[in-house]
């Protein structure tokens, strides 16, 4: 049996994943949650209702060609972060889909969290499996999370301390209102993106850290005073995205001077803006998932699966 699934339920997209570790291919079916117009993201009972609603289509049409008795194990988010006492109701759909199908299928199940199936795709999709032996600072960065983690491999998985959060809003979670207030539908990302680089007015942005820690929640007020005061929707995507890249950079400075120049790792939805990816890049070198693998998936959790058995059965 060669076949590991992947299931994650979070808060923006019910995801599906079925990695082969026999040829290295990965499967994925994932959909966002429906948000209607206007509105900045779902209550946790509504998550619920529309995970549970398309989880068996996606999960039917992600094994219509295969055999499911190849499926060796399976592996789901069961929480956001991997700590003690981090829950989220949303993770409770795909956590009880996988018991049932390890129940009824015979396979062991590995629970993760949402946070370790981000990174672990990061570095599946970016083929760095050497860094699941070493040590590297990986950023986080989504609408639910903006952290950074000191990732110690130990062959087959990793720990996480965290080193470095935001103390109020989310990198995320500022897109999407700053979003949001121009119009744009949830989740804002992209459509973001694309108008941040129609601008071609000059930003000044002085954002502050507290140690390594950061504050977001100042770019909404200054975004919404910048629309009052008459600026184009061009100027203030690409000023709240400025605002971003530029806190994400400082953080990472202070990080490394802490710690030494160790591999960086970035994953989130964010973190697939192409305006903050290539600057980066360019400064650190650093690794960050395909477009596919840095949005909500399930892909990174299948991979830590097929590690996990792997290191159990061998």
């Amino acid at each position: 049996m060669s076949l590991f699934l992947g299931i994650d339920t979070s808060n923006y997209t019910t995801s599906t994943a079925l990695f082969n570790s026999k040829t290295g291919e990965m499967l994925q079916q994932k959909k966002l949650l429906p948000v209607k117009h206007g509105q900045l993201g779902l209550r946790q009972s509504d998550a619920v209702f529309h995970h549970t609603a398309q989880l068996h289509s996606l999960f039917s049409e992600l094994v219509k060609d295969i055999d499911i008795n190849q499926i060796a194990a399976i592996g789901v988010s069961t929480k956001p972060r991997p700590i003690d006492g981090s829950y989220m109701p949303c993770f409770t759909v795909g956590e009880n889909t996988a018991k049932i199908l390890s129940s009824a299928l015979k396979i062991p199940l590995f629970p993760f969290s949402h946070q370790e199936g981000h990174i672990s795709a990061a570095l599946y999709s970016a083929e760095r499996d050497d860094l699941f032996s070493e040590n590297f600072i990986a950023f986080h960065v989504s609408g639910g999370t903006t952290e950074a983690v000191l990732a110690k491999g130990n062959g087959d998985s990793f720990s996480a301390e965290l080193v470095a959060s935001s103390l109020d809003l989310h990198a995320g979670q500022a897109v999407d209102r700053v979003g949001v207030m121009l119009g744009l539908d949830f989740p804002c990302g992209a459509e973001l993106e694309k108008l941040a680089l129609k601008n071609t007015e000059k930003l000044s942005v002085h954002p502050s850290l507290k140690g390594c820690n950061c504050c977001l929640s100042g770019i909404e007020n200054i975004c919404k005073k910048l629309l009052n005061d008459g600026k184009n929707p061009e100027y203030i995507a690409a000023y709240c995205l400025e605002y971003i890249r530029k806190t994400l950079m400082m953080m990472t400075d202070r990080l490394l001077e802490k710690y030494g120049e160790l591999p960086l790792i970035f994953a989130g939805g964010v973190m697939s803006n192409t305006i903050i990816k290539k600057s980066f890049t360019e400064k650190y070198n650093a690794v960050f998932a395909e477009p596919c693998y840095s949005t909500d998936n399930a892909a990174g959790i299948a991979y830590l699966a097929y590690r996990k058995f792997k290191n159990v059965h061998t």
